[in-house]
């Protein structure tokens, strides 16, 4: 992985963005807007327009998440940032529901929801390390809290269920847990 460079997603990265979710935008169409809309939004509007909102969002800036490139080829993507960016992430009944000591509201708690590789580049360990990459962008914005809602298992290792993340990955990186709300999914955290 000498050549993996890990970067926040800027507006001058938005080709490789682009690139990396194809044509039909990654996770069946999802944009990364799965935990961004209420799921009425989501089913009412095209990928297209999904793929615009996403596009003016990192626009917008600040980076909603950091992409991993390898030479020039963009191979996976980790959605984070502050926990208000991602309000459907936030419902209660979720497993990823707020405690109180930490609160969407709060700009300094962060959260990590979701991943996208190239179906090339999963389960080469690339997620540890844009998970060590994204704790220290975290640290350097200022959050004081990054949580995410792994999952712990999953039917196969390259499932792209595991969009949310592996729990090994968070608790190899120092996130312990911190809530249950449901089965096979912890909601940990890191103290930055």
């Amino acid at each position: 992985m000498s050549d993996l460079h890990i970067r926040p997603l800027t507006p001058d990265l938005i080709p490789a963005f682009l690139a990396l979710f194809g044509p039909q935008g990654a996770c069946y169409g999802c944009w990364c807007q799965h935990f961004r809309l209420r799921p009425k939004d989501r089913q009412t509007i095209s990928n297209d327009a999904k793929r615009d909102l996403m596009v003016s969002r990192i626009a917008a800036g600040p980076p909603p998440g950091l992409i991993a490139l390898r030479g020039d080829d963009p191979v996976g993507w980790m959605q984070i940032g502050p926990r208000a960016d991602v309000p459907e992430w936030n419902n209660p009944g979720r497993s990823s529901t707020p405690l109180p000591d930490a609160p969407a509201d709060d700009p300094a708690v962060w959260a990590v929801s979701c991943f996208f590789f190239r179906s090339r580049a999963r389960g080469h360990g690339l997620s540890h390390a844009m998970l060590a990459a994204g704790i220290d962008h975290a640290r350097a914005a200022g959050a004081r809290i990054l949580e995410a809602s792994p999952m712990d298992r999953a039917k196969q290792s390259k499932s792209i269920g595991l969009f949310v993340g592996s729990t090994s990955v968070f608790a190899k990186a120092g996130f312990r847990e911190v809530a249950r709300a449901k089965e096979g999914r912890p909601l940990m955290r890191l103290e930055l």
